[in-house]
């Protein structure tokens, strides 16, 4: 981890204010302190001259991550032209520009010298909070991209349809196979503690409630530890009224991603913005269904519902309690709902109903089809190739076989060979 993520997960976003007027110096530096996810490392009346000027450097040994610079509207080019000097000389910092929003001319060339937002110079802290919440965000998918940090979100097509089944036990195969895993329960009511026989002290609800103060310490005291090392964030034990806003989600994925390998979101039949936001953070969302009517008809209306942000190029349909049906094929599934099946998890009520009763994971129970089925999602998801907007390179398992087949003329085994 290098110094600035360290910074930003203990103590926020490190802001530098450039401006002109002292009275507006001291207004953006209120409105820094007062979002909760940044402070000030560097305050500042006047711009630097040129490439030479100190307080580049400046810059540079404060380990500033943004900075806000003002638009006086009386000269406005002399701002614009330094954007494009910070922006040159220092690349790795994310400039927001500060001006007013009835200049259309100004915010287009400001944008154009390198500014990545434009924040409204009448506008409360709250405009600033949401240019921060997508300055992290983007930190976090890039981050994910450049290493082995990778977020999979599960969901239901309809109430009871086992996507907190799949979580857990894809967790749990991820951790046995690779380590450093956690599952984040953010389901209404939290069931991911009953399936793996755990009783958290504390909830995703408390972390929610202490991201002002959240560090690395603080987030680990917030885990409950399963037997073969996953870590659980449980989820809320009763219903509650919380719900994160983009930026605290931001937050608490930049600390996740910056911790664990993989991170396995249990979002069981949750459908708001919530669930929105997190498809943004998420590599993949994995939409768990039956080969029912009312399954596939529910999927395709989720799938409609998160297409609007990039929720659409990472959703996948798992089918859980898959029985082949004559005459009902995976294009059949795919034209009902607009989405590419990814998986098939065999029926085995016999196994799994046990299972789940005793906290007693069947990813860890032998070698049963069911636990290879498992395994073999949480291979494809783990080896699955990222792109550059944070996306999975997921390929049903067989279609990955029938193209091998073709190019090799050798006979592939599948290691899930439900209905197949």
């Amino acid at each position: 981890m290098n110094l600035n993520t360290e910074n930003r997960l203990m103590h926020g976003i490190a802001v530098a204010v450039l401006t002109e007027d002292r009275e507006q110096s001291v207004i953006l530096n209120t409105r820094v302190e007062s979002t909760h996810l940044a402070r000030t490392v560097l305050s500042h009346n006047g711009f630097p001259l040129g490439p030479g000027d100190a307080l580049l450097r400046q810059l540079q040994d404060q380990h500033a991550e943004v900075v806000l610079l003002d638009i006086d509207p009386r000269n406005p080019q002399r701002a614009v032209r330094t954007i494009e000097l910070i922006h040159a000389s220092i690349p790795d910092i994310t400039i927001f520009a500060v001006g007013e929003m009835n200049q259309p001319t100004i915010i287009v060339s400001a944008m154009r010298a390198g500014a990545r937002e434009f924040v409204d110079r009448a506008s409360t802290h709250e405009a600033l909070i949401e240019a921060f919440a997508r300055f992290t965000a983007a930190l976090s998918r890039a981050q994910r991209s450049s290493s082995k940090a990778r977020v999979f979100t599960f969901l239901n097509a309809k109430g009871g349809a086992g996507a907190t089944t799949a979580a857990v036990n894809t967790a749990v195969a991820l951790q046995e196979a690779h380590g450093r895993v956690v599952l984040v329960d953010f389901a209404a009511i939290g069931h991911t503690a009953l399936q793996l026989n755990l009783r958290p002290q504390f909830t995703l609800i408390d972390a929610l409630q202490n991201l002002h103060r959240m560090d690395v310490s603080l987030l680990d005291g917030l885990m409950t530890p399963f037997r073969n090392g996953l870590h659980l964030l449980a989820g809320a034990q009763q219903p509650h009224s919380t719900a994160p806003t983009a930026a605290e989600l931001a937050r608490l994925f930049d600390l996740l991603v910056s911790q664990y390998h993989f991170v396995v979101l249990d979002c069981s039949g949750r459908l708001d913005g919530t669930m929105q936001n997190i498809c943004e953070l998420s590599n993949a969302v994995l939409l768990v269904a039956q080969t029912d009517v009312v399954s596939l008809w529910s999927a395709g209306r989720i799938q409609t519902f998160l297409q609007e942000g990039a929720g659409r190029e990472r959703l996948r349909i798992v089918l859980n309690r898959y029985k082949k049906i004559p005459g009902f094929t995976d294009e059949d599934v795919e034209k009902a709902t607009s989405c590419q099946v990814l998986w098939k998890v065999p029926n085995n009520f016999q196994l799994i109903g046990p299972a789940i009763d005793k906290g007693s994971p069947v990813a860890m129970q032998g070698n049963h089809e069911i636990a290879r089925s498992y395994q073999g999602l949480a291979a494809a998801l783990a080896g699955a190739t990222t792109s550059a907007e944070g996306s999975l390179a997921l390929m049903y398992q067989q279609d990955k076989a029938d193209a091998k087949k073709r190019a090799t003329g050798q006979l592939i085994v599948s290691p899930m060979r439900a209905g197949q």
